[in-house]
């Protein structure tokens, strides 16, 4: 089956890197097509937020149901599809381990079998993870460092990871995985260490909180900024070949080091404020987690545009002038 050109859809439309691939394929020319599980009760908030909600279309989409994936791909007939979707925080999937493992690779493994049983010749891109790695070298994960996935979160990416690369080899279909490490907008929800420390710090400086709470400071991270990552993701389709890509800064920053630096943009001290709470540590978690983007840049001729310490500023900044606006 021929796909419609220029035309892509997106199973998660509603979520942060959904809603900035949106705006990215709106302006290269694309028609957009968005899913979430109910999009008459989605607000699709993201997208209103970046001022495009009524320029891609919206559909429901169940990713663990086979039948409802499939009608939305033959109705849309993309040829770009992008999987966005499942359940997205590594802490919570200790809490829920089923239905996280179940949400990642069941909605993949639909998706993919959508794909052959329609025969559309479209490109897919698969969300996969850094958490996939485990702990990396401080030198930075490659495409070619074993998973020694520690979450529940992970290892349904890992499991996902590798049934794209089946279908890609046993039906020749053009299907790729991107392992992005940690990126982070405006856009993420509160339940992220990063969004917890930006509104804490704004609270803080807004005399409306008197301290801050978190889990262990010492672990280390690669953050890179979102609209950055989801550049990588359209390149990825671009190529000839399809090919799995690390999507990183390359820079590793300890989560200590980004609480400095938020403090630090509303000219505070960090250690009068912050408070260690063993309640908050997760059953087990990386303690260094930083990837190296060489074949990337290489290969995508693609470069993070936005590293610590501009990223915190950025995030503190919009913070700021979110409640200004509200």
């Amino acid at each position: 089956m021929k796909p419609n050109p220029n035309t892509a859809l997106i199973f998660g439309g509603s979520g942060q890197d959904g809603a900035y691939l949106s705006e990215l394929l709106l302006a290269q020319g694309y028609e957009v097509h968005g899913t979430s599980r109910d999009h008459d009760a989605s607000p699709f908030s993201n997208l209103v937020r970046l001022g495009i909600r009524d320029r891609v279309q919206v559909h429901s989409a169940v990713l663990n149901d086979f039948r409802s994936v499939a009608q939305t791909i033959a109705k849309v007939k993309p040829d770009r599809i992008f999987n966005l979707a499942a359940q997205s925080s590594v802490g919570l999937s200790f809490s829920h381990p089923v239905e996280t493992i179940d949400s990642i690779m069941h909605g993949t493994i639909n998706i993919l079998e959508a794909i052959r049983f329609i025969g559309l010749d479209t490109r897919f891109y698969n969300a996969s993870s850094s958490e996939c790695f485990g702990n990396t070298a401080a030198a930075g994960a490659t495409e070619d460092t074993p998973f020694q996935p520690r979450s529940p979160y992970a290892v349904g990416k890992a499991a996902s990871f590798w049934a794209v690369a089946n279908y890609r080899e046993a039906y020749n279909l053009y299907a790729c995985s991107g392992i992005l490490f940690n990126h982070e907008s405006p856009l993420r929800p509160s339940r992220y260490v990063t969004q917890k420390i930006v509104r804490g710090v704004v609270d803080i400086s807004e005399g409306k909180a008197d301290s801050l709470s978190l889990g262990a400071l010492d672990i280390a991270r690669d953050w890179g900024w979102a609209a950055d990552y989801v550049d990588a993701m359209a390149r990825m389709l671009d190529l000839d070949t399809p090919s799995d890509f690390v999507i990183a800064t390359g820079v590793m920053v300890t989560l200590r080091d980004f609480v400095d630096a938020a403090f630090r943009c509303v000219d505070l001290d960090w250690q009068r404020y912050v408070t260690t709470d063993a309640n908050l540590l997760r059953p087990s978690d990386i303690s260094i987690s930083v990837g190296d983007p060489s074949k990337a840049e290489r290969d995508l001729g693609w470069r993070a545009t936005v590293t610590m310490p501009a990223l915190v500023d950025r995030l503190v900044a919009e913070e700021i002038l979110r409640r200004k606006a509200s």
